[in-house]
């Protein structure tokens, strides 16, 4: 995967952001949403879309959602897997936690060369998931693509195991971890309250009330155990 010369830095980030957005939303993602995401006022957002629109690299019109084009896509994903390529890295040899390698990911993912990453792939044991249970494309692009279900939605009562977790906030990663909630742990939800948005699960013996929207960042899968 050959980035785009004309393809810069801050471009290689939009597009990335774009694509770990659609992994939780398929529908795309706002350009007030975008900036918050990216840390910018929307006007630059909005700059930066209209940018990456006339290159070809995203879908976008006044007042909609933000969507990858084919080939917007393909470069979203080349920066995807050297991220979390690199996150994996930090985390099995460099004893980062999972709260702080993707702030480090983010800085080193523009400086190596696509040799590095492929040699440190290699060296992992070519890892089909990052330490957040996010999928790593193959070097061809290719992507195990799971389809977990978020824990807001899944049924009351029922056994699941967590397969990936957001990892947009270290604050909430941190309090996840103290609380057992990582990939692999085996989780069931209690009880859902929609009056008061609480979701409360058990997992490693332990029940939890979570807000809705920290349980709509948990994705698991039901397996058999």
């Amino acid at each position: 995967m050959k980035a785009r010369k004309d393809l810069t830095i801050v471009g290689e980030d939009y597009l990335r952001a774009i694509y770990s957005a659609a992994e939780w939303d398929e529908d795309g993602i706002g350009v007030s949403d975008l900036a918050h995401l990216m840390g910018v006022v929307p006007s630059t957002a909005s700059e930066n879309v209209r940018r990456l629109r006339e290159a070809g690299l995203v879908d976008h019109q006044p007042y909609q959602r933000v969507r990858l084009t084919e080939e917007g896509r393909a470069e979203a994903v080349r920066m995807v897997r050297r991220h979390r390529i690199l996150e994996t890295f930090l985390y099995r040899y460099l004893g980062f936690s999972w709260d702080e390698i993707h702030e480090e990911a983010e800085e080193l993912e523009h400086a190596v060369s696509d040799r590095f990453i492929d040699r440190i792939d290699k060296a992992l044991g070519y890892p089909a998931l990052d330490p957040h249970g996010d999928p790593i494309p193959a070097a061809d692009g290719s992507l195990l693509e799971p389809k977990p279900v978020s824990l807001e939605e899944v049924e009351v009562g029922t056994r699941y195991q967590i397969a990936r977790i957001r990892d947009a906030e270290p604050a909430v990663l941190r309090y996840f971890e103290s609380r057992g909630l990582v990939p692999s742990a085996w989780v069931t939800v209690v009880e859902r309250i929609a009056d008061t948005g609480i979701v409360t699960v058990e997992v490693d013996g332990k029940q939890l009330d979570l807000a809705e929207h920290l349980a709509a960042s948990v994705r698991v899968v039901s397996r058999d155990k």
